[in-house]
């Protein structure tokens, strides 16, 4: 068994964590937060170590890029995917699930 990846949904909407038949991943934790203060939260409890964040577009510009500075100056590890607007919240398990199977497969 692998090491296991943690992972950090980022989402205006998102009001709980995709189930695993949504985002079907082995050896992933799957964490979910909606602004800057639950996601420096997360970072805090996991000892910074986040592996990836996924952010949705539903997140007003100037606080996506709040939430983006502090994981680049909190982590020199975590990479940061972002969302397009244009496809909207469904959209968002699918480009959640192409990217981890990018950087996972």
């Amino acid at each position: 068994m692998g090491t296991v990846k943690k992972i950090l949904l980022v989402g205006r909407a998102l009001k709980n964590i995709p189930s695993k038949e949504e985002v079907s991943f082995n050896n992933t934790q799957l964490f979910a937060a909606a602004t800057l203060e639950e996601v420096k939260a997360i970072f805090e409890k996991n000892n910074n170590n986040i592996d990836i964040v996924i952010s949705g577009g539903g997140i007003e510009l100037k606080k996506r890029l709040e939430i983006v500075q502090y994981i680049f100056e909190t982590s020199d590890a975590t990479s940061v995917h972002l969302k397009d607007i244009d496809s909207g919240p469904e959209g968002y398990i699918p480009f959640i699930n192409k990217v981890l199977k990018g950087l996972l497969s």
